[in-house]
């Protein structure tokens, strides 16, 4: 077999190559170096050396360092964790190997020195940006993608209610076809946590970012009356103000199961009409804002999808339009890559400082940034952080970061940004919303059950067997890169037509499946009481 047919290499001075189909130990391969036999089994997804790696050598792909060989291995040999030393755990243990110029530059926590910093430059800016049909919304909050009415729950002591409001409404649009409907957003949190700290102040971060999202028309908040996450603090916290389109209540001040649902029944009804005005118009890109996630990761994931989303990013951003690339735990070991893309000092220092936070949080709760990795994931290809990390990287395409904001907090820069949230998915994606996010494009490679409303969420495979295998969730494939010789600029400018043809209300498979309302998990951080 040929190399070049069984095999990728994402740079081709690479030493490790990505296996596109499984091969059998035993398997001869020709390269342009000559011929070898593979030593063990290689699954697809997962690297095996293509020439000789000496011990204490790096094994790179991208062009990129993930590991150095903790013995020799020959062309053929397969890389595992047991093959390799990654970067994150001499970071914490040390590991006597040879000596090496370039160990110390790789291997220790990311340092920014100041003295030589070179802000990076931005991309010219098209001239004639792109539009999309958008609603536009009044008192300064840009225009949404999609028109909903939401019941908000403001602790999991209110989760019932909610649903039973917006249960009523379940045929609203064929009354109000301009409203995409009346949801319930409800979580886990909000009552048997502190009530001054870190944790509540995130809590009511991210419910005032969804009060103030550009995909809601009106908003009904609903409180129980006696939990730790009290409306009036939170709307005194965030300077949140009552009108005829966000009004909230307590259900104990209502009282009763069947008064509540009628009075929360009665304050929808009185919105519809007014959600149901509103129509889409011709807006600029500049008022997109895509938050970029990753789920169920795999090999593949570096060299088809993440890449091709990072075309799109680029797209998006010389347009006017803003990309917020998040999940720190998933960044881990890259952040040299972002922060030599900072717009200026400060915001190199915000990642880095970010990036020790999670240390810290990982120390205290005993547990290690390396540990990341989950076991789709590993099945798939991925079995250090920094495997994952420097593909889920390539989502952030190659524009100047403008800016480093923490979880859930506004998101008030144009451009490419990146926000502190947990690898986690629907934790990171609702920071992302609440932040501003009114599109979210979403990759995976081993399959991903995910949508997220009131943002519309597209998903995007990494390879064709992901794609074949679940059709009817996927809304774009990017295993043609690495199967059938498509570009990644040309599938790129691909997701960014279809970002536009959602964003004017196209539905998501996430979307007509119902997606949504369940993966609203707000990052619940701190002790529970």
């Amino acid at each position: 077999m040929k190399l070049a047919d069984i095999s990728r290499l994402p740079n081709p001075e690479d030493n490790c190559a990505i296996a596109v189909q499984r091969l059998e130990a035993g398997t001869e391969l020709l390269s342009e170096a000559g011929s070898f036999l593979l030593s063990h089994t290689v699954l697809e997804g997962h690297r095996f050396a293509i020439k000789l790696i000496e011990v204490g050598a790096e094994l790179t792909s991208w062009g990129l360092p993930f590991g150095r060989a903790v013995r020799p291995l020959k062309a053929g040999d397969y890389v595992s964790n047991e093959t390799m030393l990654t970067a994150l755990r001499a970071r914490h243990v040390g590991f006597a190997v040879p000596e090496s110029p370039n160990f110390v530059d790789y291997f220790q926590p990311y340092q920014l020195d100041e003295s030589s910093f070179c802000p990076a430059e931005q991309m010219a800016l098209y001239e004639k940006p792109r539009t999309f049909e958008g609603y536009t919304r009044i008192g300064g909050r840009g225009a949404g993608t999609r028109n909903h009415v939401v019941v908000l729950g403001t602790s999991s002591l209110t989760g019932s209610m909610a649903r039973m409001v917006a249960a009523s409404f379940a045929n609203a649009r064929e009354r109000f076809p301009n409203v995409d409907g009346v949801v319930a957003l409800t979580m886990g949190s909000g009552c048997g946590m502190g009530s001054t700290g870190e944790g509540i102040d995130v809590l009511r971060r991210t419910l005032s970012g969804y009060t103030r999202h550009a995909n809601f028309c009106g908003v009904l908040m609903v409180g129980l009356g006696c939990e730790t996450n009290q409306i009036s603090d939170l709307l005194s916290a965030e300077k949140l103000s009552e009108n005829p389109l966000f009004q909230t209540f307590n259900i104990q001040d209502t009282g009763g199961t069947q008064k509540t649902v009628r009075k929360g029944v009665e304050l929808i009804q009185q919105m519809l009409p007014h959600a149901n005005q509103v129509v889409r118009t011709d807006v600029p890109v500049s008022h997109l804002t895509l938050g970029l996630q990753c789920g169920g990761s795999d090999g593949y994931s570096g060299i088809s999808a993440n890449p091709a989303l990072g075309v799109a990013v680029d797209l998006l951003v010389q347009n006017g339009g803003t990309a917020i690339l998040s999940e720190t735990p998933e960044i881990y070991g890259a952040e040299h890559l972002l922060t030599r893309r900072a717009a200026s000092p400060a915001v190199a220092e915000k990642l880095i400082e970010r990036i020790h936070w999670w240390e810290d949080y990982c120390e205290r709760n005993q547990g290690e940034m390396n540990n990341n990795p989950s076991a789709g994931n590993k099945a798939g290809g991925l079995t250090t952080i920094l495997e994952k990390s420097l593909g889920a990287v390539a989502k952030g395409g190659t524009m100047r970061l403008e800016a480093v904001y923490e979880y859930a907090q506004p998101v008030t820069a144009k451009g490419f940004v990146y926000m502190d949230t947990p690898g986690y998915d629907p934790v990171s994606a609702t920071g992302q919303v609440a932040g501003g996010a009114n599109m979210i494009c979403f990759t995976t490679g081993r399959g991903s059950a995910y949508g997220c409303a009131p943002t519309p969420s597209i998903k995007l495979s990494t390879n064709n067997a992901l794609f074949k295998r679940q059709s009817e969730d996927i809304d774009i494939n990017c295993g043609e890169i690495v199967d059938d010789g498509m570009s990644i600029a040309e599938k790129g400018a691909q997701i960014f037509e279809l970002i536009i043809k959602v964003a004017s209300g196209e539905r998501t498979k996430s979307e007509i499946h119902g997606y949504g309302q369940s993966e609203f998990v707000p990052w619940q951080i701190g002790a529970v009481m």
